[in-house]
């Protein structure tokens, strides 16, 4: 059977009868994204690139983490020879400047973008060997059009002389001929433009969301009026106490206020391990039950303890003549947060002392390895599950990459947990680090990193090569205080340009800590980029 015959059975199936036999590479097909099924537009892009001869994008708006989403094929195509076009838009300025210079270190691909006008089109053309395929639908160059959003797009084979083919090409060629040539001085221009664009946008953004809170009522999403349901009926069934497993990010203290409202206690108590956690929380609580409840602080110089609404650093709360200033059933309603530390003496001091009508403990990690039975401590009393995976699935955490780089070896030895430790902190690992964190690049204005280490000397040692290299890191382990990881912490979230980290490198800590725009490098040589 000739091409065209594959084609003409493809174009049946596809319009005239499903039934009919044909090649499934030349049915048209409708790409949707649909988490549940495991179906996203990137896959089909992915995989016409990588039998692609050609290929051609013309796309509205493309970002760095559409580009990351096809780093790895880009790199692929950059070693065979394949060459690209694509064409982009100014349109609203909303095209990332270093989606842009990231795509100019391919010099295989010929970049242009549109700066007049309002520049929609979005298609994704393939040449092969003896067909074209193309894809034209709603989906830009982004991560969230290529794997998350309703996005309807379709896919369809050609001939090149099929006058539709003939068509796109005509129209593609007619716009990348009078596109500008993207070059670095181009970006260097547009970057002051876009950025003053996006002060704009975030200022107004931060308005209407503070309009928001103050205008409207916040409701639980999907999954909280779940885990509310579950709270409520072990209330029901006259259990005091329940443990919700939530993964980092998913709006546990969101979903506690939520509870409390309900419950409505004559005197609470919420325990975190950090101030900066316990003013958040305040907060959080503030937006579902009202910015006129009695809340106090209870940590460092602060103690508020007369507030209906107290929030508690355990460090402060656990100290005798303050946890004793408190009747053992103050409080009738104890949140304690990040509940997995509570195999500590400072937890095991206040949960001891304290007897709530109802206590709710939560964290995104029950499962320790220091032998602590958290489960055990809450009866086994599980109110509610909300693992990561779901969690994505829901839209509740901003989607990540991940990129495995090949394992690198140094005079015949493979570098593992077990190799030398000069080996581990030698400068070809070094570099290889260093060069894959530049590739696989981040998302946002800055890299915010963590590197996990196996040791305590290799994590001070890569952070002093690291240094060495121009980039701002230090080493944490457990030999530092609270108030070192405290400051750390803060000093990788900041946005300070004079005061930032770029990464903390670390040894069994941190590990149930997620950062946005994280990205991680594990000690084999390993690296994960999470936008």
């Amino acid at each position: 059977m000739g091409i065209a015959d594959k084609l003409s059975a493809g174009l049946e199936n596809g319009f005239i009868d499903c039934n009919l036999a044909s090649l499934d590479k030349y049915n048209p097909k409708l790409l949707v994204n649909d988490h549940k099924n495991n179906i996203k537009v990137l896959t089909t892009i992915e995989n016409e690139l990588r039998s692609c001869d050609e290929f051609f994008f013309s796309v509205a708006f493309v970002t760095q983490s559409g580009i990351i989403s096809i780093l790895s094929i880009l790199s692929e195509l950059k070693a065979k020879g394949i060459k690209g076009r694509i064409i982009t838009s100014q349109y609203q300025n909303f095209t990332e400047p270093s989606a842009l210079r990231k795509l100019l270190e391919f010099e295989n691909i010929e970049l242009r973008i549109v700066t007049e006008g309002n520049f929609h089109a979005k298609g994704y053309i393939f040449r092969h060997e003896d067909s074209f395929s193309f894809i034209i639908g709603s989906s830009n160059l982004t991560q969230n059009a290529l794997g998350a959003n309703k996005e309807w797009n379709l896919k369809l084979s050609s001939m090149e002389n099929g006058s539709v083919m003939q068509n796109i090409i005509r129209e593609f060629d007619y716009t990348f001929d009078n596109a500008t040539i993207v070059d670095n001085a181009w970006i260097d221009a547009y970057d002051e433009i876009y950025n003053t664009s996006k002060r704009a946008g975030i200022s107004a953004a931060r308005q209407e969301e503070n309009n928001i809170i103050d205008l409207q009522k916040i409701n639980p999403n999907k999954m909280q009026v779940e885990a509310l349901r579950s709270i409520e009926a072990l209330r029901n069934s006259k259990k005091d106490k329940a443990l919700l497993i939530s993964a980092t990010g998913t709006g546990k203290t969101y979903l506690s206020a939520f509870d409390v409202k309900k419950f409505s206690p004559e005197k609470f108590l919420f325990v975190v391990h950090r101030e900066n956690i316990a003013r958040a929380a305040m907060k959080s609580f503030k937006n579902v039950l009202g910015h006129n409840i009695s809340t106090g602080m209870l940590t460092g110089g602060i103690h508020e303890m007369d507030a209906q609404y107290v929030f508690a650093t355990i460090q402060t709360l656990a100290k005798e003549q303050i946890l004793h200033s408190f009747d053992k059933d103050s409080f009738d309603y104890i949140v304690i947060d990040e509940v997995h530390r509570s195999g500590a003496p400072s937890y095991q001091k206040v949960l001891e002392y304290f007897q709530p009508k109802f206590l709710l403990g939560m964290t995104a990690t029950p499962e320790r390895t220091d032998g602590y039975d958290i489960f055990d401590l809450f009866d086994h009393n599980i109110a509610y599950e909300i693992r990561l995976n779901r969690a994505l699935e829901e839209n509740m955490l901003t989607p990540f990459h991940y990129f495995g780089v090949s394992e690198i070896t140094v005079n015949g030895a493979l570098l593992d947990d077990n190799a030398d430790f000069n080996h581990l902190v030698c400068t070809e690992r070094v570099e290889r680090i260093a060069e894959a964190a530049e590739f696989y690049g981040h998302s946002g204005d800055r890299v915010k990193g963590l590197i996990f280490c196996g040791r305590k000397e290799e994590a001070k040692t890569l952070s002093q090569e690291f240094n060495e290299k121009g980039y701002s890191t230090l080493a944490l382990t457990g030999e530092n205080s609270e108030d070192d990881r405290e400051e750390a912490i803060e000093r990788l979230e900041t946005d300070d340009s004079e005061n930032h980290l770029d990464y903390i490198f670390t040894v069994d800590i941190f590990n149930d800590v997620l950062i946005p725009r994280l990205i991680q490098i594990h000690d084999s040589g390993t690296a994960r980029k999470a936008a």
